[in-house]
This record gives structure tokens, sequence and C-alpha cells, in this order.
């Protein structure tokens, strides 16, 4: 005979330990749910943080949203999140009695805080209507924000100081570009006037005359030399025949010195008053790219495409070249700080613009810029 374990223990018998089994099970799904909605709200602002493009206050706004619909009560609860004076709300934020705080720090200064509410009276918890784990919750988010917003200044001062650098290169650049042109080019240029003038004294079949002929078309080469590098360094023209033609020149120049077709197409530019800022970086963003083109690229034809489509001002470079792969060559970028893809991002951030890169190999490299049109700099009456 076969006798059965008795495990009658591990069941309710009776009415009353069934409801307080149902009851138990219930809690522990509730508590489930909500330490479900707290990772939620945890993973979700560590997504929302990746934006790097969102405005630290949209951010903020967005996270505030988040931490309303992760409390217990979403259905009543608001949020607040304050940094510095200025306070970033959920869309239904009242300040009320029931309320629970955290507040922000950075290092050991404390910079705001964050706030959760609820708009109607509910039952005490272990915080007044709040869960303990509710406290545990709005720490970790408070400790989350401060990470970020240390993390963006860090990042603004940052850009800040690249586009510093990018400026005091540019001024360097224009002013080494008129020390070349306005005394080394015109010194050289005196010097070799006077060097033919003396040759034009000296015997005509002698060697003293063959000799300083000679000197003086050396000396004309490395003018022409100088005058080219001043060119490069400063555009001539840019202030004067604007940024198209400037570019149309450039590219002229550079398609007859590499052997690379380089077409220029430009739309709705016309009337349009750019500030040289804008005109010289620009101008730099094209230069860069053909620059990369003669030295990666292997390619035989360039297109360029100028749009004016106001609020936006758009540029478009492609190439025929072989291409790249995109991610490791913008890693690469990014960790050895090399100076071509490096500054056209940095040249374009300080234009408040955003710039693409598109690339396969084989197939060439498309360049993407968009940079606000100033309404000031739109098209004239």
């Amino acid at each position: 005979m076969t006798t059965r374990p008795d495990n009658t223990e591990q069941f309710p018998t009776s009415s009353q330990e069934w409801r307080d089994f149902v009851a138990c099970s219930r809690k522990t799904q509730h508590d489930l749910l909500e330490r479900i909605k707290e990772l939620n709200c945890l993973y979700g602002i560590s997504r929302l943080a990746q934006r790097s493009d969102q405005p630290l206050p949209a951010l903020l706004t967005d996270i505030a949203e988040l931490i309303r619909s992760s409390w217990q009560y979403p259905d009543i609860a608001c949020a607040s999140i304050r940094l510095g004076d200025a306070r970033h709300n959920s869309g239904n934020f009242t300040q009320t009695r029931w309320c629970q705080t955290s507040p922000i720090t950075i290092g050991t200064d404390e910079c705001g805080s964050v706030e959760v509410c609820y708009l109607e009276n509910r039952p005490e918890c272990d915080e007044g209507p709040f869960l303990h784990e509710e406290r545990s919750l709005i720490d970790a988010v408070a400790g989350q924000i401060g990470r970020i917003v240390a993390q963006r200044r860090v990042e603004e001062q940052m850009r800040a100081l690249s586009q510093e650098l990018i400026m005091a290169q540019e001024n360097e650049r224009q002013r080494i570009a008129r020390e070349l042109h306005d005394h080394l080019a015109q010194d050289l240029s005196l010097a070799r006037a006077d060097l033919e003038r003396i040759s034009g004294s000296l015997p005509e079949n002698g060697s003293w005359r063959t000799q300083a002929g000679a000197i003086a078309e050396r000396l004309g080469t490395a003018i022409r030399s100088i005058r080219d590098l001043a060119y490069g360094l400063l555009p001539p023209g840019l202030t004067e025949l604007g940024l198209v033609e400037t570019v149309l020149a450039h590219c002229e120049d550079f398609s007859l010195r590499h052997g690379i077709a380089v077409d220029v197409f430009a739309d709705g530019l016309g009337g349009v008053d750019f500030d040289f800022d804008t005109q010289i970086n620009i101008y730099r963003l094209i230069q860069e790219a053909l620059n990369n083109v003669r030295k990666h690229a292997k390619a035989s034809r360039v297109t360029i495409r100028l749009l004016g489509s106001y609020p936006s001002l758009l540029v478009r470079i492609e190439d025929d070249g072989c291409g790249m792969d995109m991610d490791q060559c913008l890693a690469q970028a990014g960790r050895a700080k090399r100076m071509g893809l490096w500054s056209m991002r940095e040249r374009v951030k300080l234009l408040g613009g955003k710039i693409s890169f598109k690339s396969k190999p084989g197939q060439g490299l498309h360049i993407r810029i968009e940079t606000p049109l100033n309404r000031s700099s739109h098209e004239r009456p």
C-alpha cells in the first residue's frame, strides 16, 4: 500500500485562508507592478538622456512627465524639476501639501530639486501617501538628473572651447594671410622689379644677365605661391563678391589644379545678405570637403548644391569616389580629433546647424549641412 505525502499545509483549506491567500497574491502582484514602473522610469530617463540634440529644458520637461506616470497613483500625480530658478513641470503640475521632494546635487552643490505631488489625498503609507520604495526612486531620479545636468554642462564647455579654437584659428589665418599678401608678397615683388631693372642695364649676352633673369623667375614663382597660400587662408572677394561667387572661383581653381570636375548649383540665395562669420564658415566647410575628396576619395566628379529655403540654408556635397565605412571613420575622427570631419562638425555647431555624412564603400560620400537662415539675412525687400 502506497502512502501519499501530506501536502495539505501548503494550500489554504478554509475560506478565510483562501481570502488571505488571494489578498497576499494581489499585494505581491501590485508590488511587482510598482517595481516594474520604477524600473521603467529609470530606464526611460536614461533613454531620454541619450538625445544629445534635445535642449536641456525640453529634456527635463519630458523627464517630469515620465516621473508623474511612475508613482503609485499616476492619475492624480504631477511632477516638477527645479534647476536653479527655472522650473520644468509636467502638464498638470500644481503644488499641494501631499508632496515628496529630493535635492539635485552636482558634486557637493545643491542646484535644484525633484518634486512629486498628489492632487488629491490618498491613504497614509510609509511617507505620507508615498511608498518607502518611492523615496528610493525619487532619490535615484534626482541623482540621475544631477549626472545628466553635469554632463550637459561639460559638453557645453567643450563646445564653447571648440568654437573658440575655431574662431582663434580663423583669426590667425586672416592675420597670416594679410601679412603674406600685404607685406611679404609685395616686398618680393619690389625686389623682383629692382632685379629686372638691374638686369636690363647688364650686357645682353652676359652671364650676369642670364643669372639675374633666372633669379627673377624664381622670385616670380615664390610670389605666386605666397599669394596662393594667402588666398587659401583668406579667400579674396568674399565680402565683395559674396559666398556663391567665391565658392565658384574656388571650385574652378580646384578643378584646374587637381583634375577633378566640380559642379556648383545655387538657388534661393539671390539678395541674401550673409554676415562674414556665416560666409567664412560655409566656405571653409566646402573647402575642407574638397580637400577630403582630393586626399581620400579617388573621385572624378564632385557636385555642390547651395539652397536657400527659409528658415534654412542647405548645403549638399556629393562625390563619386571610393566611399568609406562611415561609422568607423567618425569613431576614429572623434578619438583622434582629425581636423577634417571633426572641424566640419564643430563649424556647423558654431553656426547652430546640423551635419550628416552618408557613405558606403564604393558609393562615394554625401554630406548634408543645414544651418539657420536668419530673417535679417533673408531676401531684402
